[in-house]
Formats: structure tokens, C-alpha cells, sequence
């Protein structure tokens, strides 16, 4: 599939997506609020939200934070002390400098933070710093508009229209990673780069390429 081009910038220095549907992204939820965890070995219980299979596998791991850093390492397993003890650590591509890569409250949780997930060559292109800026979300459908959402992940350069678990939950959209998400074509997101995001009075950093 090619890659979904970046929307003409708008006077205002933003960019806004033509309509687009809406799946979710669960990535970065280690069960920081006292949720389940998106991912865990097989056998963890409470199940995970997501299977893990969409976390990729042995030499190939992509939803999972390893000990190496590089995909043939091996899934980190949060320890006794983080918010999920023996389940994976997933990460976002938004993560707080002052936390180790391997800790699980490191990244963003998808289950309680509205955030929005943009193709990832679109933060080379827009103009400005994408990742941690501000974004909002509307749903022409209904007319309902989620004001304070940020960029906090990226995806496929050819998928355009997915969001966190909470971004969805404010819409009234299924939220499950496994089988939540819809289709139609009801949701414009705008990002806003250089515009840092404020989501329940915490302010994201900006983080440069």
C-alpha cells in the first residue's frame, strides 16, 4: 500500500487529515492506572488486552520494549515493582527522558491518556516537532470534539486513523486492541506541531527527530 501523504499545512501552522476511520492502539499501556496490561507472556492472567502476536515475535519484536533495544532481543518483563509484575513491556513512541527504557511507566498508557497515532514519516515532513504536540479530534458523525489529545505515537506510513483506547472510550467507539475500532469515516484529527499537548494537566514535552 503507499504512504498516506501529509495534508497541506493550514495557516495556523497545523495539519488536519481528511475523514478517517478509527482503530485502536493499545501500545504503552502497562497497567500504570491499575488496568490490565496490552501484552504478556501466554499464560498471564488477567488475560492482556492485546494478543501478542500483534507484538510481533522471537527476532522480530515491534510492540515490545527488549533488552537490547533491536528487534531479535528479548521482551523485557516488568519486574515486582512496576504497575504489572511479569508482563511485557510496551512501549510508545513518546517516552519521558528521565525514565529508563526498560521501565514501564516510561511510555504512555493508551487505556487512561486520549492520544492520537500518525503514519511515522509525517514527522520528518511536517513542519515543526510532532511528536508530544498538541491534536484534537472530531467527530463529524456526531459533532462531538475531543479538544485535548496529543501525538504521543507512531504507525504504518500507510495507515491513517488510530487511537488510544481512552481517545476512543471518549467516543463512544469500541475500545478493544483486539476487536474494537470502526471503519467509518467519521474522525478529522488535526495535530498541532511545536504546540506542546496538555492532557489532564500534564504538558508533554516536544521530542525533536
Amino acid at each position: 500500500m503507499p504512504n498516506i501523504p501529509l495534508p497541506l499545512r493550514n495557516a495556523d501552522g497545523s495539519y488536519t487529515t481528511s475523514p478517517a476511520g478509527m482503530t485502536i492502539d493499545a501500545d504503552g499501556a502497562n497497567g500504570q492506572t491499575g488496568g490490565v496490561p496490552v501484552y504478556a507472556p501466554k499464560g498471564f492472567v488477567p488475560a492482556p488486552l492485546d494478543f501478542l502476536a500483534n507484538a510481533g515475535g522471537p527476532g522480530n519484536w515491534f510492540g515490545v520494549v527488549t533488552d537490547t533495544g533491536k528487534k531479535d532481543g528479548r521482551p523485557v518483563k516488568q519486574n515486582a515493582s512496576g504497575p504489572a509484575p511479569g508482563a511485557f513491556v510496551s512501549a510508545t513512541s513518546y517516552r519521558w527522558p528521565t525514565l529508563a527504557r526498560v521501565d514501564p511507566l516510561a511510555y504512555v498508557d493508551a487505556a487512561s491518556v486520549p492520544y492520537i497515532v500518525l503514519p511515522s514519516h509525517w514527522r520528518a515532513q511536517a513542519v515543526g516537532v510532532v511528536l508530544g504536540c498538541k491534536a484534537t479530534v472530531e467527530d463529524i458523525k456526531t459533532g462531538k470534539i475531543l479538544k485535548a489529545s496529543g501525538v504521543l505515537d507512531f504507525g504504518p506510513k500507510a495507515k491513517l486513523g488510530e487511537a488510544s483506547i481512552a481517545c476512543a472510550e471518549f467516543f463512544g467507539v469500541p475500545s478493544s486492541p483486539k476487536h474494537g475500532g470502526t471503519s467509518e469515516k467519521r474522525f478529522i484529527y488535526t495535530f498541532f506541531p511545536g504546540i506542546p499537548a496538555v492532557i489532564s494537566s500534564v504538558t508533554y514535552q516536544l521530542q525533536p527527530m
